[in-house]
Formats: C-alpha cells, sequence, structure tokens
C-alpha cells in the first residue's frame, strides 16, 4: 500500500480568510518547498454551524485519498480541535481560541470581515452554536502543537496553555495575537503533522 499523498488544510480565525498573513505563509512554503503537498485554506463562512459544515465538506472531499494535517489559527484553532476529535488528525495551533463562546459576547451585533467586507450580525444563537462545538477533553493531546505567544491581545494565552498541557507547547513570551515571525515554523510544522 503506497503512502497517501499528503494535504494541508489551514484553517483561519474569526473575521479572518484565506489571505490572511499565516495561511499566506504556509500556502507559499509549500509551493516553493514541498510542492508535494496540497494545501487548502477554505473560506469559512462567518457562523459557527455554517462553519463546521463547510470544513466537514472539506474533509469528506478528501480524507480518503491524503493524509490530512491542520494548523488551525485562533477561532480556527478551536475548529481544529473539534476536527481532531472526529478524524484523529494531527494539528498545529496558532494563538487558538479555547473558549470563543465566552469570547464574542463581546462582538454580538453587526460585523464586517475585514478582509471579505462581508457585513452580517452575530446572535446569541451563533454563540450557542460555537458552545456545540466544544472539546471538553483532549482524547490525544499528543495529536496537538500548540504554538502560542503571551502578548496575545485578543486571547488570554493561559487557557490554550491549560488546555493543552498535555501536547506539545512552544510559547514564546511577547508577540502578539497575530503570531510575530510566524515564518519560523512551516518546515517545522509540517514535521510535526507528518506531511
Amino acid at each position: 500500500m503506497s503512502q497517501r499523498p499528503s494535504l494541508l488544510m489551514y484553517i483561519h480565525g474569526f473575521n479572518s480568510s484565506p489571505l490572511s498573513h499565516k495561511a499566506q505563509v504556509m500556502v507559499q512554503y509549500c509551493a516553493t518547498q514541498r510542492p508535494d503537498i496540497k494545501v487548502v485554506v477554505p473560506e469559512l463562512p462567518c457562523f459557527p454551524h455554517q462553519a463546521a459544515q463547510h470544513l466537514l465538506q472539506v474533509v469528506e472531499q478528501y480524507r480518503h485519498d491524503y493524509q490530512i494535517g491542520l494548523v488551525g489559527s485562533s477561532l480556527g484553532g478551536y475548529f481544529s480541535t473539534w476536527l481532531n476529535q472526529q478524524f484523529g488528525f494531527r494539528a498545529v495551533l496558532v494563538n487558538p481560541a479555547v473558549r470563543p463562546y465566552e469570547l464574542l459576547v463581546d462582538f454580538l451585533g453587526e460585523q464586517e470581515n475585514m478582509y471579505t467586507k462581508q457585513r452580517y450580525v452575530l446572535t446569541e444563537a451563533h454563540i450557542d452554536e460555537l458552545k456545540a462545538l466544544d472539546v471538553a477533553t483532549l482524547g490525544q493531546p499528543q495529536d496537538f502543537w500548540l504554538l502560542q505567544q503571551t502578548e496575545d491581545e485578543v486571547l488570554d494565552y493561559r487557557q490554550a496553555v491549560e488546555k493543552f498541557q498535555a501536547a506539545k507547547q512552544t510559547v514564546e513570551p511577547g508577540g502578539n495575537h497575530s503570531f510575530v515571525d510566524f515564518e519560523r515554523y512551516p518546515a517545522q510544522i509540517l514535521q510535526f503533522l507528518n506531511l
């Protein structure tokens, strides 16, 4: 049985898009250094349930033919944890949201995606949709690598450090929510994901 080809799925965060800096770093690294890896960066719908369903469709499309690894940033880290629970994919989480259903209460009402300029309204129902995706206990903590910077201005980094305490962790002092100098990591990320 020949080894299945590799697929990297990058899952972007809240009000982000496939054009985000970290997504493009992974796309460009694979294009130049690892052209054998197929890179997929789904553009997620604004609403959690729709985003989750979209991710399931993408996974269904590829999972029988490819070895899949995940990189999830911010809210994408939350979705990656949920996908790991269902399919066992290894995942690198970059400044991940651990309890986004608490954080996003502050964002209820009208929103605009800074990349796509799409306007929409975030409601309590969407917060409930996020809660429904929560993974209370990690089944396979060794599947995860946490990349975290302590000066994240959006999320409390300690939540991720605690949640993923049994996983591989790289916690850097300083930085910010975008994860400064992410360019240092693509090769190590692909190695961890066995791609």
